[in-house]
């Protein structure tokens, strides 16, 4: 064979030889939680080797925060080529992401555009944003579609509607450009343009918005193509396209960041946390209010609303509630510090906007709390409960102390008691039978929790945060509901 005939051959192969492709879906509104998948879903799909990464996107938009997260990250790609496919809608903030892609391709009768920033008012009615904001956006917009080679002036325009824009041809280049009023007359350069029309998806009071063919006719989109098969081919990528979609633990993801299982997670937990404060040491409340806390958080996590700082705070109000709890007497500045942490951090955990900046966040923020604080009220309602009936409920029964008490040595019973007949107030737990003043011996050593014996039952108590070695006497100084406060009857003798 002819050395020319071989090297033909091998360009011919070469010219043959397909990318490989990946598919990630978007066809939602961008939220937090959409955002986070996506952007997990883009990291795996990088660092899979794929040469060509395709978005499939059918959306109304959403976030603005959220969008340009989205944008930067297909900037700052590398090593990867973006393609944004439109088959239907991009519309709002997937416009904005769309222009982010390295190309758009476009279902003829897709549509890409209207991106202005609207809020909700107080009077519950949605109107244009104020100027700052529309400025932040505009320029966005603009630096975006210059650095992915789209007309800046038309992506403003997206965000806009009160500019208006027109064609105009360089003289002697030939080459076509797009400019509103302000531009034009600010540019040295206007004797070398010819002006022309103004576009008609780009005029007064109203946002650009075209579809497919319209879009690639003004450089907006790269090509337009009938079908995904199409559009393999123009790609040269090898089939089938795998598609990331979403895996059960992005399901169970979306499941916990409902409203309903958020309030769930927090009332069980919140629950779980009364009942072993209630009966210390590690036992099944701890384990369901790990399971509950540890669930929300993990979903915060990787759902894009919460990271170490509201951890950090929750810990820190359960160590303040515990220290009130078990060391520090009373109920004051560290309980309700305690709770504050507490709930705000869950509060924060919920939602990605701190500080409200429109009738949309305020109200988004009012159901956040709300929940939190719905979850805490059913906590209250659910512990007055637990405290009066629990013991007598099979099964729950178990998960409470129960009062010990002392067998009957000298086997000696009351005149007209019955075998196995004991007083009623036997059976009560001992925190209800001991008063204050009662004095007893530390049957274990108090640290700062323990067992006192009175008579012939045991209370389980606590001191005021002095650790009291076992058989020492200690009297009864207060009482707050279930919690018995006690205090060595006589000082205790410290080594030196």
């Amino acid at each position: 064979m002819l050395p020319g005939a071989v090297f033909g051959q091998a360009v011919a192969a070469a010219a043959q030889e397909r990318r490989s492709a990946v598919i990630i879906p978007l066809r939602e509104d961008i939220n937090p939680l959409s955002g986070a998948i996506f952007q997990r879903k883009f990291k795996q799909a990088a660092e899979s080797g794929a040469d060509v990464v395709i978005l499939d996107i059918n959306s109304p938009g959403g976030w603005t925060m959220i969008t340009f997260e989205l944008m930067d990250v297909l900037l700052d790609a590398k090593n990867v080529e973006t393609v944004a496919y439109i088959d239907k809608d991009a519309i709002s903030g997937a416009a904005l992401f769309s222009l982010a892609a390295d190309k758009i391709i476009m279902h003829p009768g897709a549509r890409i555009g209207d991106a202005g920033e609207i809020v909700m008012g107080e009077d519950g009615a949605f109107r244009y944003t104020e100027a700052k904001s529309r400025s932040v956006l505009a320029q966005k917009a603009r630096d975006t579609a210059a650095a992915t080679g789209r007309p800046p002036t038309l992506a403003e325009k997206m965000t806009n509607k009160d500019m208006v824009v027109f064609r105009a041809t360089h003289r002697d280049e030939g080459r076509v450009a797009y400019f509103s009023e302000e531009e034009w007359k600010s540019r040295d350069d206007v004797a070398k343009w010819e002006r022309g029309k103004p576009v008609r998806e780009a005029g007064e009071e109203m946002f650009f918005i075209a579809n497919g063919a319209r879009a690639v006719e003004l450089g907006m989109a790269d090509r337009t193509v009938e079908s995904r098969e199409e559009l393999f081919d123009v790609l040269n990528v090898k089939t089938p396209v795998p598609v990331l979609e979403r895996t059960s633990m992005d399901t169970a993801i979306l499941i916990l960041n409902s409203g309903v299982m958020t309030f769930l997670l927090i009332l069980i937990g919140l629950i779980a946390l009364g009942v072993e404060i209630s009966a210390p040491g590690l036992g099944i409340g701890g384990l369901v209010s790990v399971l509950c806390f540890g669930l929300f958080f993990w979903s915060r996590f990787l759902g894009g609303t919460a990271g170490w700082l509201e951890v950090t705070l929750f810990l820190c109000g359960l160590l303040f509630v515990a220290a009130e709890v078990f060391v520090i007497p009373g109920f004051g500045i560290a309980g309700i510090s305690g709770l504050v942490l507490t709930l705000g951090s869950l509060i924060m955990a919920s939602r990605r906007v701190v500080w409200p900046q429109s009738g949309a966040d305020v109200t988004d923020l009012g159901f956040d709390v709300l929940t939190v604080l719905g979850a805490f009220l059913g906590f209250l309602v659910a512990l007055v409960f637990l405290a009066n009936y629990m013991s007598e409920i099979p099964g729950l029964s178990r998960l409470t102390l129960k009062p010990q008490l002392v067998p009957d040595i000298g086997g000696s019973h009351h005149d007209g008691d019955t075998a196995g007949e004991r007083p009623v107030d036997a059976m009560a737990p001992g925190w209800q039978r001991v008063e204050v003043g009662a004095v007893g011996t530390a049957v274990s050593p108090l640290r700062p929790g323990g067992k006192m014996q009175v008579d012939d039952y045991f209370v389980d108590v606590v001191t005021e945060g002095d650790f009291v070695d076992g058989g020492r006497a200690v009297k009864v100084i207060a009482k707050q509901g279930a919690r018995v406060i006690v205090r060595v009857t006589e000082p205790t003798h410290r080594g030196h």
